[in-house]
């Protein structure tokens, strides 16, 4: 998040204190077309509940993005309809270059 180049406008979601709703994440599956690309595999919980070696529908994976705040792969960044997701180099390199543009 440090090293993007947010402004004053940019709303910031604590999901540990303000859970992801269902209408939130009807709003970043209409950007994605699928719940597993919002999902974060290296949450604890993943490999506690031993996840990984189990198949999992995107059902599931709404089921799962409801359930607990650490399932969801952050940051996500919301603008106008464009989504980031995650914090790969990769990401923040676009997210980055997409909020310098005019």
């Amino acid at each position: 998040m440090k090293a993007l180049p947010l402004d004053a406008s940019i709303d910031l979601i604590d999901l540990k204190n303000h859970p992801l709703t269902a209408p939130q994440l009807e709003v970043l599956y209409s950007l994605t077309q699928s719940y597993e690309a919002l999902f974060n595999k290296r949450a604890q919980r993943y490999k506690q509940r031993d996840l990984k070696n189990q198949v999992l529908e995107d059902a599931d994976y709404r089921t799962l993005l409801l359930e607990h705040y650490t399932f969801l792969k952050r940051p996500v960044l919301v603008v106008d309809d464009t989504i980031f997701i995650g914090n790969s180099p990769k990401v923040i390199e676009a997210a980055k270059v997409f909020l310098d543009e005019p």
